[in-house]
């Protein structure tokens, strides 16, 4: 029992992180379209590449987020990466300190 309970944890950590990282990177990609960087940069072709995709999905499901030339895309991937992270991962891990 105890390799599932560390097992769950480890996952909650890892999964914790991940989150934490697209939550930064999608914060970053927010900003650089307000100074409308060099579209050939590297870096903000990864953070495209890693962004708009997601992006267009929520733009696609929920059309209200693109109003008056505003993008709100971004804030609904923020505050769903939030609620996944406090929901989710949050009881993953103490389901995983109950199982020790």
């Amino acid at each position: 029992m105890i390799v599932l309970a560390n097992t769950l944890s480890a996952i909650a950590m890892v999964l914790g992180g991940v989150l934490n990282l697209y939550f930064w990177i999608v914060i970053i990609a927010a900003l650089l379209t307000w100074v409308r960087p060099d579209p050939y940069n590297p870096i903000v072709r990864a953070l495209r590449t890693l962004t708009e995709p997601v992006f267009y999905l929520v733009r696609k499901w929920l059309p209200f987020t693109y109003t008056s030339g505003m993008d709100f895309s971004p804030l609904v991937v923020l505050l769903a990466i939030e609620l996944f992270n406090r929901i989710v991962v949050v009881s993953l891990a103490q389901y995983a300190m109950t199982l020790q």
